[in-house]
Order: C-alpha cells, then sequence, then structure tokens
C-alpha cells in the first residue's frame, strides 16, 4: 500500500475520531471548550496589540520568575530592549480589574520605551513626554476588553495611585506611577 493510502486513511480517521467526539460531547451537554485553560479570577490577563503576544500574571504573589516574563513582555517591540517593570503598575491592573468587576484582558499598546525609541516617538507627535515614565518602567498605555476606556479611565482615576491620561481618540488610557495627576 502507498504512502498516499495510509495519510488519506489516518487523515479520515481523524477527523471521524474529533466527530464522534463532538458529537458525544453535545450528546451529553458538555461544553466543547472544556479543554480550555480556565483563568483565575484573580489573575491579570495581557495581549500585546503590537507582537501579538498573550501573558498571564497569576494574582497570588509576584514572583522573580513571573517578574522576569513581565519584562520581557512589556520590552520595547521597536528595539527589544528591556527594563525592570515597577510591580505597582501591575498592582494598579490588578485593582482596576477588581473594581471594575471586568473578567477582561488588559490589550497592550505600550509598555517600556527605550529613549531612542521614546526620542524618535517625541519627533513625531507632541504628546509624548520628553522624560516620560515609559522610559523607567513605570508607565503603560491599555484598554480593557469588555469595558470602555472612558470607564478604564474613572476606575484608574479613583485609585489615586499615579498619572492617568486618556486618548479617546486612539481609545486607550495611560497609567503610571509617578505623581497623582490627570489629562
Amino acid at each position: 500500500m502507498s504512502n498516499e493510502f495510509f495519510r488519506k486513511t489516518l487523515c479520515r480517521r481523524s477527523f471521524l475520531a474529533l466527530s464522534a467526539g463532538c458529537a458525544i460531547g453535545a450528546a451529553l451537554g458538555l461544553p466543547l471548550t472544556s479543554h480550555a485553560r480556565q483563568v483565575p479570577a484573580d489573575a491579570i490577563s495581557l495581549f500585546h496589540t503590537h507582537t501579538g503576544e498573550k501573558l498571564i500574571i497569576p494574582g497570588d504573589t509576584l514572583t522573580s520568575q513571573v517578574i522576569r516574563k513581565v519584562n520581557r513582555f512589556l520590552r520595547d517591540f521597536r528595539t527589544g530592549g528591556t527594563h525592570p517593570i515597577d510591580p505597582a503598575l501591575l498592582h494598579m491592573l490588578a485593582e482596576i480589574k477588581k473594581i471594575s468587576g471586568s473578567k477582561g484582558t488588559f490589550e497592550v499598546i505600550s509598555g517600556y520605551r527605550s529613549p531612542a525609541t521614546n526620542e524618535k516617538l517625541r519627533q513625531k507627535s507632541g504628546g509624548v513626554a520628553k522624560k516620560s515614565l515609559h522610559t523607567l518602567g513605570r508607565a503603560i498605555d491599555v484598554r480593557l476588553t469588555g469595558l470602555k476606556t472612558s470607564t478604564l479611565k474613572e476606575v484608574a482615576w479613583s485609585l489615586q495611585q499615579g498619572g492617568v491620561g486618556y486618548y479617546p481618540k486612539s481609545d486607550f488610557v495611560h497609567l503610571d506611577t509617578g505623581a497623582v495627576r490627570t489629562w
């Protein structure tokens, strides 16, 4: 028998096995996503809009391993440069999620930015600060799925834990661990 016969037979068998499993699951009323990983309620789910990467930060403790993953995830996606991220920024995200009752994912537009990247962006746009807290790992630009950015801004401002900038045209909120202020 040829290799073509085995390839078609195995494909057909795999398809039939999958179909049978779905039919049995449907008959028993089991959800098709029962194999999906459940995210704990106090975990922070992140999605980076520029890299397509996802990261789930457990809600219990920030271990050194988790912090390394966060630093890598929030790197300057233009240069690949990393910088330690202020843990208070992560606590702010956790508080926003808790207060808002959201089960959504934070969509990250920008985390750490190298000074060189920040300067390039500053030359293109008047909205980039010369001494941006992004360059110190103390700022993040985000949205939260399932929550209007205007509501995200209000919840963040209610914390009084740092700067909160609202950019409705670009549909994101800037959060930082600097002085309490808003714009």
